[in-house]
């Protein structure tokens, strides 16, 4: 994985110190404006991994959520975590299953703490809850300076592209 910085075996194999987009890029079919992470760090496969999302003003959506008071959209808060998650599976499956498309089957107990604005480094820590077959179940927290802004756990399903 050349678009990967391995930190050190883990026991569920080398864990990834990060992953820069072009990696992220490989990994998931998202592009943009529908990119929600730059790149993801702290990977242990079959267990964690961090997104992170750099929050611009560039961003399309602040156009219009809201133009004198931007605020990140909390859907495409969780959709960061839906990717976050996708390069986990990926990472934990190998490249064989890099391009696959990773579905949200549910979403369950979002809730919205804090807004995420413009100038933000917005990181997305998820944690596999469990698996079975195609069908993955998640935890995730999205942070910013540590302060928790938005959390959530939800399914999703990996199919072939």
């Amino acid at each position: 994985m050349n678009d990967a910085k391995i930190a050190q075996e883990g026991p569920s194999g080398p864990a990834v110190a990060e992953i820069d987009i072009n990696g992220v890029m490989r990994m998931i079919p998202h592009r943009f404006p529908m990119l929600m992470i730059d790149k993801v760090i702290d990977a242990v496969p079959n267990v964690s991994a961090v997104g992170v999302k750099l929050v611009s003003i560039n961003e399309p959506f602040f156009q219009g959520h809201f133009p004198r008071r931007p605020v990140m959209p909390g859907v495409l808060i969780v959709e960061a975590m839906a990717q976050t998650a996708a390069v986990l599976v990926v990472l934990t499956l190998g490249a064989a299953s890099e391009g696959k498309l990773v579905y949200f089957m549910s979403v369950k107990n979002a809730k919205f703490r804090k807004p995420v604005v413009p100038g933000e480094r917005l990181e997305i820590h998820v944690r596999k809850d469990r698996h079975r077959g195609n069908v993955w179940k998640f935890v995730a927290e999205a942070k910013v300076d540590g302060v928790l802004k938005a959390e959530a756990t939800y399914a999703a399903m990996i199919l072939d592209g």
